[in-house]
This record gives structure tokens, sequence and C-alpha cells, in this order.
């Protein structure tokens, strides 16, 4: 499937039974067991660098449908907005979904960062646009100074959407989001997590697993409330870049225009990410998240089916277990 240009590669079957109680626990037995699956999948030559996988599994909340495990390029994330909207016409096509109704029916998700909640049309069939409502989003930091290697002193803001991500304008860099090479935004948004992450302690105040920086997102710099779309280029994992805008990096965004007062609740702005395509997005309610205000985010967008495949791995097939080239 795709949604917005991001593959998602939906696994079916063909893995071995995950060990464990939990998702967590699903998780780390597939990491320290079974990742030689993970790294067939994504890399070469069935997948490529920017390849990304969800592989659904029995959740361990009991109000949820079915529960995921995202996995790319450099390992396994805890939020992927994408999937979820993909997910949805997946699984309302496959039956995972419990109680379906019309016109639109409500799937939960449970994902690495917590339950999600999405609503997917359906007329019998479902065709129409996804939206979720994500786990509750925070600013940890505003305005954090970095000296940022080849770039200088850089800005960005620090903010949790399912994911940590630093947020920063395209144009500190001299960059221009719509305009400058894909390889140039790369290699400043790679720049910029590198040294986060050598630098930036973070903690979540309530969620195991998720207190690392999982990428940079690059805009244009237009927050400001419009009708105007808005670009972003988020750049994740292993210099992995989204081609859409980003389901949990469209969470952060528009958190951080709220807090940043630059939005209302239920003012719904567009983000359109490197693909072209877009993401709608709003703040539907302010929360508590520990200490942090949070608030519950809504993006919407399409996912689309591309395909199905068949894998295979011959005994003696060192290359075919997973390589990736930029």
């Amino acid at each position: 499937m795709h949604t917005g240009g991001q593959p998602i590669r939906v696994v079916e079957n063909g893995i071995p039974e995950l060990q464990g109680a939990t998702l967590l626990e699903k998780i780390s037995f597939m990491k320290n067991n079974l990742d030689e699956y993970r790294k067939l999948l994504m890399g070469e030559p069935r997948g490529h660098y920017e390849m990304f996988g969800a592989i659904i599994v029995s959740p361990d909340i009991e109000s949820c449908d079915f529960a995921c495990i995202f996995i790319h390029n450099e390992g396994y994330a805890t939020m992927c907005g994408d999937a979820v909207i993909s997910l949805m016409r997946y699984a309302m096509k496959k039956g995972l979904v419990k109680n379906v109704t019309l016109p639109e029916t409500q799937v939960n998700i449970q994902c690495p960062c917590g339950p999600v909640t999405a609503y997917v049309t359906y007329d019998g069939q479902s065709t129409g646009a996804v939206r979720f409502q994500s786990v509750p989003c925070f600013v940890f930091q505003t305005d954090l100074t970095l000296e940022v290697p080849s770039y200088g002193q850089i800005t960005v803001d620090i903010v949790y959407g399912g994911a940590f991500y630093a947020i920063v304008s395209a144009g500190q860099y001299c960059l221009d989001i719509r305009e400058s090479k894909v390889s140039d935004l790369r290699a400043a948004a790679d720049a910029t997590t590198d040294i986060l992450r050598k630098q930036l302690e973070l903690s979540h105040p309530e969620t195991e697993g998720v207190s690392f920086v999982y990428g940079t997102i690059l805009t244009d710099g237009n927050d400001d409330y419009s009708e105007e779309i808005t670009d972003t280029m988020c750049v994740y994992a292993e210099k992995q870049v989204d081609r859409s805008p980003c389901g949990s990096g469209t969470s952060s965004r528009i958190a951080l225009q709220y807090f940043k007062n630059k939005v209302k609740v239920n003012q719904s702005r567009t983000f359109r990410g490197p693909s072209g395509d877009v993401f709608t997005a709003k703040v539907v309610k302010e929360v508590n998240c520990g200490k942090y205000r949070a608030v519950v985010t809504e993006v919407k967008g399409h996912g689309y089916f591309c395909g199905n495949s068949t894998f295979t791995l011959e005994e003696n097939d060192v290359t075919g277990r997973g390589f990736l080239l930029q």
C-alpha cells in the first residue's frame, strides 16, 4: 500500500510467532530473535532504503481491534500515521474490525506509543479518506539552539507526536523545501538529528520505549494560521525521507502551532509532503500528559492498495538477506 506516496508494506504471513504477552514484549522478541525478517523485507533486493512496513499482531489492550509493529531501514518505529491511514482500509477489507458501522467505522489500533483511534469512510467498501486521532502530543522544548556541523547555529523545537521530532525551518540552512535537492535537505535534517541524539536527553512521562529523537522535520516556516498549504519534509530513522507529509510529524507540527498560538482548536491546516500529496490536520482538544500540557490531534489522508508480493529466500543466498544502498 501507499499513503501519500509513502510505501507501506503490510506483512500478512510468513514471520514466526512473536512471543510475549504485550506489544512491547513482542517487539523486543522480534528485535532480539527475528530481526533478519525486518532486514529481508525492508532492504534490497526486495525493498529499498526508504521502505516502511507494518506487521499486524494481536493487541493486549482489550478495546483495540489489532496491534501493529512498525519496521523501517534502521529498526522499529513507535508510531506511523502513514501506516495507520493505509491499515484502516486494509483492516476493513480483511475483516479485522469488530464493529462495522455506516457511513464511518471507528477502528482502535494499538501502536507501540499507545492506542490510536481512527475513522474510515465505509459504505460496503472503504474507498474514502481516513482520519486518526493521536496519542497526547506535547512540546518538550522550544527554541533549542544547537551548533550543527557544516551549518552553524540552528534553533529547533522538540515535539512529541507519537515519536520525538525536531522541527525547524529549512530556511535556517539556507535551503528551500520545495526547490532544494532532496539530498541537500536530507543531509541538513540528518546532521541535526545526529547532534540531538548525542546531546539531548529525552523523557516521556508515561510511555516506555519512546524517549529518543526519531527524526527532524523541515518546514517552509509557514506556521501562522492560513488556508495556504504549508510544506514539510520528515527525515527519520537512518536518513529515511517520508514521501508523505508524515502522519506523526503532522501531529507534531499542528501541536507546535497550537502551543505557539498560531492555530486554535478545530482550525484545520493543510500540509504537503515531498510527493506533492497532502494531509489535513487540526487540534481536537487539550489534555494532560504527565507534567505537560498536551493535545489530541486529528490527521486526515488517503491510503491506497498497490499490489501483492510473495518473497522467498534460498538457503545459500547471503546477499538476499537484505542490504541497503543510498
